[in-house]
Formats: C-alpha cells, structure tokens, sequence
C-alpha cells in the first residue's frame, strides 16, 4: 500500500448525512460497510424522525392501511455509524457545520446532503393552511384520520402526476362512498404510453373519480378550492400534490444551487462550489447527458450508493468515478388490484413496452418491495463490493421507483 493511501485511511474523517429517506439511508448503509477499511472515519446520519418514511406508500397509509415500523438505529446498530435525532436547522459550507435543532453543532470533513424535498404549498395561497400532503407518516396519518371521519362528501386531490393518480385511486378505493375530484393541469398519464395512459383514464373512471385536467388551482380555501376561470371545487378535505420545493438551507449555506433550490452539482455529485459536499435525491441538480435527473426513489438511492462509493475511493486515495443512470420503468399504483408499469428509456421517455392489471401489480410488488432488505444487504456486503454499479453505470433499481 502506497504511503498517500494509508495517510488517507488512517487520517481522522468525519462524513456528515444531512436526511435519512431513500437517498441518504443508501449514503449510510454503504458507508457504513465500509468503516472497517477506514479506521480513522467517523460516520453520523442526522434525521428528525427515528422511523424510516417508505413515501412511495404514504398514499396508502393515508386511507388508514399500516405501514411496517422501520427503525433508522436499529439498522445503524453495530454498524459503527451513529445516528443523531434532530432538525437540521443551518448548515455553514465554509466552516463545514451543521447546526441540529439550533442547540448542537456538528463539524464534518465530508457532507452527504440529503435533505430531500416536501410538497410545494407555499406556491398557491391557502395550500399551507387547509391542504392535506403527504410528506410523512404523521401527514398520512392525518389525512387517513379526517378520511375515516367522513360518511359522505368530496375530497380533491389536486396535481395530476403520479403521486395525485395513485392517491386518488387508492382513495376512492377504500372509501366509495366519497367523490373523489381530481384536478390538475395536465391528463393523468401524460408522460406514458397510449396504451398505459388509457388504462390510467379508464380505472380512474372505474373507480369514479372525476378528473378535471386543465384546471389551475389558485386558492386553496377551508371548504375547498377555487380555480383560475373563477370556478370553485367544494370539497371536505384536500391533498396538496402539486409539485414539490426543497429547503432553503443548501441556498443559505452558500451552496451554488439552481433556480428550485437544488444543489447544482459536478458528474461525480459533488457541489460545484463546495466539493466536500456531496448531494444526492431530490435535493440534488443531477445532470445527465439527458437533462436534469427529476426526483424518485429510482433515481435516488443510485446517488445516494454512488456519493458513498466516491467517499470510500477518495479515502483511498482514488479519484471519484462519474455518475451515470438510466431510467428503467414508471410503476403506477391504481388501488389494491390494478396498476400501470411503463418501461421507460433511460432519459424516463416511455417504451412501447407496458404491463397493466394484475401483472403490472405482481411486477410492482416484486420490484418496489419496502427497500429495507436491500439496505440490510448493503451493510453486511465485504467492504471491496459495491452495489448497483454495472461498468460505472446506474441502470435498474430494484428497490423503488
């Protein structure tokens, strides 16, 4: 071993993960296989919750279904990462810490941000004080109590993208007696195939909800909406799925970030202003050779793999590998019994290829299973391995979408 290598293995390092979702659990759990050839590297995962959000199924829990309780310490436990209970509070990029909860400083040599992002209600009057999202367990939860209290009325699901499709289908499943509205700009299964967006349209109106598509949600009100042709949608609960934003704290830290807020980062995910810190998810400004990645659980614990894996190298007195991905396929829940699977290229662009109906919600169970498994494999894997990468190239995520 060269003398620059083992300088760079025993020498004290602090990696630093900013938000335990998708993205910043795989940082951890790779880095934290990893410890044993680093003597010297310390690694701590910050989050505000002890239990693990599955988000791809908070459209479920919201109609009252439970989801498995996932311990983020647990995981870590014997793994020598720690793991720190707290709200990021302000993070100061050149003096490289974090401060949790306006109380506790952190430094780091190395910051993993993945803070992710949360429903956009600050974009439309009203939508903070009287929308439902479904950025959490307890959001779920709160949705899923007001529904449960409900014999009759109407719920408006506004945003026509994947998470509105699914939870209006998942709700007007589990509650028939409830008018399901659902209201957006664009139809429901814009960015699929013809054959996938028709059977979208065709259980929505299955199951009796009521799509109004081309409909600009400008006030959110306490019994309802009102839309930009001054029409109004009375409705006794709405949920908020209308695009999301991500913190100001990356912008305030003095990170170069993009016009959303996303940290703009280099192909080896590292900000471009601060190359010590590393972005992954959705709080990051990926850039492929097809445009800007956009955020899923696909695409988003890839990243979170890769940022550990250019750790580790530089560690080792390597230099950092490029990220590469591709997408793979677009699952869409549609209730308990229907789903939509569009196989995608790797820009997200649909294929010819789809699967509907029972196959497409056996596929779906099978390849979006809860990732907690994976992140198990992941932590007890020899610390030379890696997971996901093909020739240096993201390609299918088998825990996620």
């Amino acid at each position: 071993m060269s003398a620059r290598r083992r300088t760079a293995t025993h020498t004290a390092h602090h990696v630093v993960i900013l938000g335990a979702g998708y993205a910043g659990m795989a940082a951890a759990v790779q880095l934290a296989a990893r410890t044993g050839r680093h003597p010297g590297m310390r690694v701590t995962l910050v989050n505000a919750h002890a239990r693990f959000t599955e988000r791809m199924r908070l459209h479920t829990a919201a109609t009252g279904r439970r989801l498995a309780e996932l311990s983020v310490p647990d995981l870590l436990d014997g793994t020598g990462a720690q793991f720190v209970r707290g709200w990021v509070t302000a993070v100061d990029a050149d003096a490289r810490t974090v401060r949790i909860d306006d109380e506790r400083e952190l430094r780091y040599d190395t910051l993993v941000y993945a803070l992710g992002a949360v429903a956009d209600t600050a974009s439309v009057p009203g939508a903070a004080d009287h929308a439902y999202t479904l950025d959490g367990s307890q959001d779920a939860a709160l949705l899923a109590d007001r529904l449960s209290r409900l014999d009759g009325g109407t719920v408006a699901v506004v945003g026509t993208g994947l998470t509105g499709v699914e939870s209006a289908a998942e709700i007007a499943e589990r509650y028939p007696q409830l008018k399901v509205v659902l209201l957006g700009a664009r139809e429901p299964g814009a960015d699929l195939n013809r054959k996938a967006a028709a059977h979208v349209r065709a259980v929505l109106g299955r199951l009796g909800v009521e799509v109004r598509a081309g409909a600009e949600v400008t006030k959110v009100l306490p019994g309802g909406v009102e839309l930009a042709d001054g029409e109004g949608v009375t409705a006794d609960a709405v949920l908020w799925t209308g695009g999301t934003r991500v913190s100001p704290l990356a912008s305030a830290a003095g990170l170069e970030v993009d016009a959303r807020g996303r940290i703009v980062t280099d192909a080896r995910l590292r900000s471009v202003s601060h190359p010590e810190v590393y972005a992954v998810g959705d709080a990051a400004a990926v850039r492929q050779g097809y445009g800007v990645m956009h955020g899923t659980c696909q695409s988003g614990m890839p990243t979170g793999v890769h940022a550990a894996l250019c750790i580790d190298r530089v560690l080792c007195g390597k230099h950092p590998k490029p990220f590469r991905f591709g997408y793979y396929h677009t699952p869409v829940s549609l209730g308990r019994g229907d789903a939509v699977v569009q196989f995608t290229r790797p820009d997200g662009s649909p294929r010819r290829i789809c699967l509907t109906g029972r196959t497409a919600v056996r596929y779906k169970e099978t390849v979006t299973a809860s990732p907690w498994p994976t992140y198990g494999r992941m932590r007890k894997m020899p610390a030379s391995g890696a997971f996901w990468p093909r020739g240096g190239r993201y390609t299918r995520d088998r825990a996620g979408r």
